[in-house]
């Protein structure tokens, strides 16, 4: 068999059947129960020193908590 005709056939078989399930772990992942505290604190991170900037040393603290 040459090499293209039987990547290609995996690609079309396999390879779908992998991918499709990596997506469907992502997205069971990222709606999981418990996780919109975490997507609630990433999204407000470009808001977090909006008044002023943030003080020396402001990112290792945050990092620790």
């Amino acid at each position: 068999m040459e090499t293209y005709t039987f990547l290609r056939q995996f690609a079309d078989s396999w390879a779908l059947l992998v991918l499709f399930l990596f997506f469907l772990g992502v997205i069971l992942w990222a709606f999981r129960p418990g996780s919109s505290e975490t997507h609630r604190d990433a999204a407000g991170i470009p808001f977090r020193h909006d008044d002023k900037p943030a003080p020396a040393g402001a990112d290792e603290q945050e990092a620790r908590t």
